[in-house]
């Protein structure tokens, strides 16, 4: 009889972990600070086929401090049930100036996975160290993924990973490494590519079997000039061709069936405006309302599902057909940081839209002082629009999401966040050529054709004629 258990406990077991569907996970400094400590957040995602399902990241090298909080909540779930989303909120105090590894180690991936991998395992590396060229301790790229990336068998796609770093690192991307320890079995699938600019190529092949791949890549931030990385009274060089951290990506990508055309909004859904593009950099302040408007196209089929992931209180909210919202209100714990939000639509033939990322900046603008300008002479953030309601009457539609309205109207402020840099004063025609640019953007991002804008130029006194 208890031999008849523990058979039955196993098996259960068993079942339940077979549903691994990958991770990510990145990190920040955090607040608190002393002579000899240091706390740090770590973020992740843990994908499993069920909500029930977890795993625990554990200290693998290093000094890995103690672990002050750790919270763990549900990010979004795919419409049928495939897979859940959850993210982990780690808060960790260690060892001011140091790094450490983390792991995550189980068994096992999705069953019948084409690659044949089983044991998960994902390693990232962290690194405090004080940098020379910002003075504060080093932060990770920032990037998510969704469980699971549809494409049809027949069809050229192009994964454009979201690689952002918040020092202004340049982000490379290479496939995981075994003798690193960083995955279990480490073979790319031959019908995959992988570019260090993080793009991700599925080329249709003869062989290219249908199913669900196992991708495991790591992402690492190579400083854009040789700095100084300081532990104590030690010093580390770190050139740009050394890197600082690293990040796990890990996730299924799912090869279906031929569609009858690999033209997107036919059968393979497309966004359209005002979706934001991908890589787009949106600013928020602590307790203001963020809403991202998205909407998409596919005329062979109807849409099924927005999918999304990103912070754990962000909400989706349907529009109309074929029109959604994602909103999120930060919270002062996310202050200071960057936060990534990928998406793409699914229609009811299971086809998948490509994926778009956006990163969202949350506190001071000044934070963006760090990032290193990519040309010698010039810098022009990306426009970005983010709607904040100007009412307080409500409806509920049907998904029950709250959506402020006006009797009669629904009236919006956009505000438009955009810094400009010059060695040397602008004219009134380049101001007018640079407004007229933005103009247009916006335009095409669905703003009226009559809407105006003004700009306010601020300089210092040597710089002003």
């Amino acid at each position: 009889m208890l031999l008849s258990v523990l058979l039955l406990l196993l098996l259960a077991c068993c079942a339940l972990a077979n549903h691994f569907h990958g991770t990510v996970i990145t990190y920040y400094p955090g607040n608190t600070a002393t002579d000899e400590f240091i706390t740090v957040v770590l973020r992740y995602k843990l994908n499993f086929h069920s909500c029930d399902e977890a795993d625990t990241w554990r200290c693998f090298t290093g000094a890995c401090g103690f672990e002050r909080s750790l919270t763990l909540n549900i990010v979004s779930r795919e419409s049928s049930g495939d897979w859940c989303q959850k993210e982990g909120i780690m808060v960790r105090q260690i060892p001011r100036n140091f790094s450490f590894q983390l792991m995550l180690r189980g068994g096992n991936w999705l069953s019948g996975n084409i690659n044949g991998v089983n044991v998960w395992r994902a390693v990232n590396l962290v690194d405090l160290r004080t940098r020379s060229d910002t003075g504060r301790a080093n932060s990770s790229p920032q990037t998510t993924i969704l469980p699971v990336i549809r494409v049809p068998s027949n069809c050229q796609w192009d994964l454009n990973l979201l690689a952002f770093d918040p020092d202004g690192d340049e982000v490379k991307c290479r496939y995981a490494n075994a003798t690193l320890l960083e995955c279990d079995d480490c073979t790319l699938p031959s019908a995959f590519s992988l570019s260090s600019s993080c793009v991700l190529s599925f080329t249709p092949t003869n062989n290219s079997a249908i199913g669900p791949y196992v991708i495991q890549l790591m992402m690492e931030d190579f400083p854009r000039q040789n700095i100084l990385m300081t532990q104590n009274s030690e010093q580390e060089l770190k050139t740009t061709h050394t890197p600082i951290s690293k990040v796990p990506v890990q996730f299924i990508y799912r090869v279906d069936l031929a569609a009858p055309r690999c033209t997107e909004g036919l059968y393979l859904p497309k966004f359209e405006p005002p979706t934001p593009p991908n890589g787009a950099q949106l600013n928020i302040e602590v307790n203001e309302h963020l809403a991202i408007s998205i909407k998409f196209v596919v005329l062979m089929s109807t849409v099924e599902d927005l999918q999304f992931s990103g912070p754990h209180n962000m909400n989706r909210g349907k529009v109309r057909f074929g029109e959604y919202t994602l909103r999120w209100t930060p919270s002062i714990d996310e202050a200071g940081q960057s936060h990534p939000v990928c998406f793409l639509a699914q229609s009811n033939t299971r086809y998948h839209s490509e994926v778009r990322c956006v990163i969202v900046w949350v506190g001071n603008a000044s934070i963006t002082s760090t990032i290193q300008p990519t040309t010698p002479l010039s810098t022009i953030s990306t426009p970005d629009t983010t709607i904040r309601e100007t009412t307080t009457s409500s409806t509920t539609p049907d998904d029950g999401t709250q959506t402020p309205t006006t009797p009669g109207s629904n009236q919006v402020v956009i505000g438009l966040k955009a810094i400009i840099s010059f060695l040397h004063p602008l004219s009134e025609d380049i101001i007018s050529a640079l407004l007229q640019k933005i103009k247009d953007e916006l335009v095409r991002r669905g703003i009226p054709t009559d809407s105006s804008l003004t700009v306010s130029q601020q300089c210092s006194t040597e710089n002003c004629s």
